[in-house]
């Protein structure tokens, strides 16, 4: 049954949750862990670069969503029908695939900083015993159906914790640490890092990393949004229908934005005010206690246990999350290539079972046999960061070869669009250039 795009505030309120809900999600490890390092490393210099990452991925978000809600089709579907080499699958799914292995080392980096938190905590558990403890848990809540649950408590605590990141940034000025224009005004000139590898790992998780904007389409998809539009029928009551929801869901994706901003720019602040001006290096065996550096020079010693409450809560809520999203994309690749034929709801539901549980032995035992949460962190970052311009890419070909006439973006937004995946192919190419140097 299709539905109108409600037009009053309070249906719009009532209807947004995609990007709101990945927004929650992605107040993850490139907020706090990438972010301060890059801070720590840099000072103050890189906050253009903070702010440049996460608007420019707003456009190949909204494109990617408005493919989904006029066609229907998730994220690994679209991608396959790009254009170009195939061997079963699109070449474009070759690349994806890659990316989708490097984010259970990502996935198990984040493993190993609650395991951190646990210690730090006093927890009599050990890091190995934590995170099995961790990995088991993360799938026996998938496997009884307590998303929602989960969902709506780690938002909760998320929520509370960026409060306390902005307040513990306007904390600072009454200390040490305090924050000048004249900082600002050098995290806003363009500046280039001498060694370009952190910023790059930045790049690629920060707002709406390439993995979220692949989830963002299915999030779309099961929150109703193509349902309500319905099938393309190529009528004035269909077409009405599709402008409708797509307004909400571009609501939706900027709303989410000033918020994934808002706490990115708040973490880098703290990271350049804090750690750097004491020297500190976010790195594998103390990265919790050193992060913790940034509550604790601001609130005094007693923030700790707050700081570890939400470091938990972001990044328990992550890996939750991350499982949940990759179980959909692991049932669809099956699909694609041809492991399971015409599979019905029933039987892909039981795929996504096998994933929710599979996915968590896979980073639980990642983490077992390397440890180095901040290194395993950075392989999935810098994966994400290589998989953005082929996303825009992807984007763009949306944009003019699959967009009906009634739902194309004005010029100036095509603009935008393009000046982003050109934005984001620069970077990739200057972070493969500057790797073989």
């Amino acid at each position: 049954m299709t539905r109108s795009a409600p037009t009053t505030l309070l249906g719009i309120a009532q209807q947004l949750g995609p990007g709101l809900i990945i927004s929650a999600i992605i107040v993850g490890s490139g907020e706090l862990i990438v972010t301060p390092k890059l801070g720590a490393a840099n000072g103050f210099t890189l906050l253009w670069f903070i702010v440049v990452g996460c608007v420019l991925k707003v456009f190949v978000q909204v494109e990617l969503g408005r493919h989904a809600l006029e066609h229907g089709k998730t994220t690994l579907e679209a991608m396959n029908d790009v254009p170009g080499p195939r061997l079963v699958v699109s070449w474009l799914i070759w690349l994806w695939l890659v990316m989708y292995l490097a984010l259970v080392f990502q996935v198990a980096g984040m493993v190993g900083g609650i395991a951190n938190v646990f210690t730090l905590a006093g927890l009599p558990l050990g890091t190995r015993a934590s995170a099995v403890l961790i990995g088991f848990s993360c799938a026996a809540l998938l496997v009884v159906g307590r998303y929602r649950f989960v969902e709506w408590f780690s938002t909760l605590l998320v929520g509370l914790f960026v409060v306390c990141t902005l307040g513990a940034v306007a904390a600072l000025q009454s200390t040490p640490y305090a924050i000048t224009s004249a900082h600002l005004a050098s995290g806003l000139a363009f500046h280039l890092p001498p060694s370009f590898n952190t910023a790059f790992a930045a790049f690629g998780v920060i707002g709406v990393g390439a993995s979220e904007l692949i989830y963002y389409p299915y999030w779309c998809l099961e929150k109703g949004y193509g349902t309500s539009v319905g099938a393309n029928d190529q009528t004035p009551e269909w077409r009405e229908r599709a402008r409708g929801w797509l307004r909400i869901m571009q609501i939706d994706a900027w709303l989410s934005f000033v918020l994934y901003t808002t706490t990115t720019v708040a973490f880098y602040l703290l990271g350049a005010a804090v750690l750097h001006a004491q020297g500190l290096v976010v790195e594998d065996r103390r990265m919790i206690e050193t992060l913790s550096q940034m509550y604790q020079a601001t609130f005094g010693g007693w923030s700790l246990w707050l700081f570890l409450v939400g470091a938990f809560a972001v990044l328990y809520s992550t890996v939750f999350g991350a499982t949940a999203s990759n179980a959909r994309l692991f049932a669809d690749a099956l699909v694609l290539f041809g492991i399971v034929k015409s599979p019905t709801p029933e039987r892909r539901q039981r795929l996504v079972l096998l994933g929710s549980v599979g996915l968590p032995v896979a980073f639980t035992t990642v983490f077992l046999v390397f440890g180095s949460p901040v290194s395993l962190v950075f392989v999935g970052a810098i994966a994400q960061g290589l998989m953005l311009p082929f996303l825009a890419l992807a984007a763009l070909h949306f944009r003019f070869r699959k967009t009906t006439p009634a739902l194309r973006p004005g010029p100036l937004w095509t603009t935008l669009l393009c000046l982003s995946a050109l934005a984001m192919t620069a970077m990739g190419a200057y972070q493969v250039v500057t790797a073989l140097r």
